[in-house]
């Protein structure tokens, strides 16, 4: 073991002991069942981690993460992990959460290069062109700052129309996918009034929530 990294193994055992102290059993129970309410398609960065924010436990909420929390048709991997939580454990809200300051966003509005994760961030840089009007008149502090509550609303729209869970709610299954930004400033989530419970509800939510831009924050 690298003695640089002894520290977290320390970590972990105090962490696991508290665990257990605090609630008998715990570990034994988590490793025979995994059945969250939530999954949480959030940003890669250390400092947005799903659990902390939301106070649950390990178990209680399904994770995907990449660079600016973007979900697009061709990654099959976020797609597999949104069924897997739909069709598998059933799922009842799926959360895509931004936040303010991300740097992927902040690299796309800026047209920062950054290396190869430039071709990814082209679906954020897509999200400014649609709604160019809206945006380019903005100071670029409020410009970053609303361009990553849309980013947001882009990903719900696409988790939304992915062919999960238009099946899904095609079946009957009731989940609803939200939209929420998290301030890194002062550890808060906002919810940005995007959820939508069936596919009936896609096109009105789209409209109403850009209907909010341009506006002060």
């Amino acid at each position: 073991m690298s003695k640089s990294l002894e520290h977290l193994f320390e970590n972990n055992r105090v962490w696991a002991a508290r665990m257990e102290r605090e609630n008998p059993g715990f570990f034994s129970t988590l490793a025979n069942q995994q059945t969250p309410k939530y999954l949480w398609i959030g940003c890669s960065d250390s400092r947005v981690p799903a659990n902390q924010i939301t106070g649950l436990d390990p178990g209680e909420v399904f994770v995907h993460r990449n660079v600016a929390n973007v979900v697009v048709h061709s990654d099959l991997n976020a797609l597999s992990v949104i069924q897997y939580a739909v069709d598998a454990l059933k799922v009842e809200h799926i959360m895509v959460v931004g936040h303010y300051g991300c740097g992927g966003v902040l690299a796309a509005t800026r047209g920062t290069r950054i290396g190869l994760a430039d071709n990814w961030l082209r679906h954020v840089q897509d999200v400014r062109l649609r709604h160019r009007q809206r945006l380019n008149h903005l100071p670029q502090v409020e410009l970053e700052r609303v361009m990553c509550e849309m980013n947001v609303i882009e990903q719900v729209g696409n988790v939304a129309l992915s062919n999960v869970m238009q099946d899904a709610w095609g079946r009957g299954q009731k989940i609803t996918v939200h939209g929420w930004i998290y301030d890194v400033a002062d550890g808060l989530v906002k919810d940005l009034d995007v959820s939508m419970t069936g596919s009936h509800e896609v096109v009105d939510v789209f409209r109403h929530a850009f209907k909010r831009y341009p506006r002060g924050i």
